[in-house]
């Protein structure tokens, strides 16, 4: 009965997709499709209904909004260039620094704004003009925007880690955060290595004055208050002063006088930046309510225990078991979003690991790394788009740069996946596991 569940709402999602159905509508119809042939229709509707008003009544679920909001201001308050001139006063002198800086660039604003395509726009276009200038090939520029711009989703404050800590029954916030730092930097260090190849093939050179340590001093001072959101807010979270909702709203405030304080936000763009705000939020809460639903009829037909059944079955090595799950994550994350994935994927695949006894941390970690690079590929691939219409440039010229950055990306991943320290080290350092 499981697996025949199972497949009906993979097989009416699908189909739902495909037709153009929005992301929570369709995981609301396949739920409840599968449900109504076992359950009579008085009681499966009115239980969906339940489920997804007890789904989104968590207070929890108030950060989610709220960093949402914060990000929205920062990325109106002016803050990409200040990150930008930041990054290319300290890491210059590298060759390909343009696509460097721009790797660098991505990972700070992404984890401030907490959105990859709007990192991939706001640091796409500061770059746009030395590109030009020191004549970069922009298909190469746009291949090093958008890969890089997703590591932003795994450095904290990250909605996507906090939507995993619901969907996992509670993991710690805090523990995810702190160890969200290792894999966001490691995924950009990589995007790192895979600049400075390429530029060193195509003769791109770093700048050739001396380095310049007032200049250094200089960027860091203008970026230094955009900078201070994530210490202040991951620093109370994980220090215990105050809780992952509280500090959204404490970032909500600090972002809100920024653009203040750097005038870039007036009556008329603050309203704009509320109304966008409300209307992700709505999206993303309803999404997680509705999820529900499908938590519900996943735990009564017992799909999680015969997925888990199912992995065992072919094979009690650990290490093979997380490959296909990667595997399987990473076909998912092509046709899916960030947050819809992480609520299908979580249940599923949260029992095949707790068998063996790996942390949730290190689990959530594996998990939205994963979908995270379904952001750059196509055919949803929405920040490699974003990143290439920025650039100017195709996706058949971007492509051949973007397989190098693919496997320096999937090399993070494994790294991620078999050495536990990278995720767990700075929590159980810090007392959080």
């Amino acid at each position: 009965m499981a697996i025949g569940t199972l497949g009906i709402i993979l097989g009416v999602l699908l189909v739902l997709l495909v037709l153009g159905v929005p992301i929570s509508y369709a995981i609301g119809i396949a739920s409840l499709s599968a449900i109504l042939p076992i359950v009579p229709p008085e009681i499966s509707v009115v239980t969906a209904a339940q489920r997804t008003f007890v789904g989104m009544s968590k207070f929890s679920l108030t950060a989610i909004p709220f960093f949402i909001l914060a990000g929205n201001l920062m990325n109106q308050g002016g803050i990409a260039k200040r990150l930008v001139d930041f990054v290319m006063a300290l890491l210059g002198k590298l060759p390909g620094a343009l696509l460097v800086t721009n790797a660098g660039a991505n990972g700070l604003f992404g984890a401030i704004s907490g959105s990859a395509s709007a990192a991939a726009a706001a640091v796409g276009s500061m770059v746009r003009e030395g590109q030009e200038e020191q004549g970069y090939d922009p298909a190469l520029c746009a291949a090093a925007n958008g890969a890089s711009a997703p590591s932003g989703l795994l450095i904290p404050p990250s909605n996507a880690l906090i939507t995993y800590s619901l969907a996992s029954g509670g993991t710690s916030v805090a523990a995810l955060f702190l160890g969200g730092y290792v894999p966001g930097v490691l995924w950009v260090v990589c995007c790192m290595l895979v600049g400075v190849i390429l530029a060193r093939k195509q003769g791109y050179s770093g700048t050739r004055r001396r380095f310049d340590w007032r200049g250094l001093i200089r960027a860091a001072v203008r970026a230094l208050p955009a900078l201070s959101l994530i210490v202040v807010v991951i620093g109370g979270i994980v220090g215990g002063m105050f809780t992952a909702t509280e500090g959204s709203a404490i970032a909500v405030v600090y972002a809100l006088v920024l653009g203040i304080l750097y005038r870039n936000i007036t009556f008329h763009s603050f309203w704009k930046i509320v109304t966008d705000s409300a209307k992700m939020s709505g999206m993303v809460v309803f999404l997680i309510g509705v999820s529900n639903i499908l938590g519900w009829v996943m735990a009564f037909t017992q799909i999680p225990q015969a997925v888990s059944d199912l992995l065992l079955g072919i094979t009690d090595n650990r290490y093979l078991i997380l490959l296909i799950m990667n595997m399987i994550l990473l076909i998912a994350g092509t046709f899916m979003d960030v947050t819809p994935a992480i609520l299908i994927f979580t249940p599923l695949f949260q029992p095949v690991v707790e068998s063996f006894g790996m942390h949730p941390v290190h689990f959530g970690l594996i998990l939205v790394y994963n979908l995270c690079i379904g952001n750059i590929t196509p055919p949803v691939g929405n920040t490699l788009f974003v990143a290439i219409k920025v650039g100017n440039t195709t996706l058949t010229k971007t492509m051949p740069y973007m397989l190098r950055y693919y496997a320096a990306i999937l090399a993070g991943l494994m790294l991620v996946t078999y050495v536990p320290f990278l995720s767990l080290g700075l929590p159980r350092i810090a007392g959080l596991i």
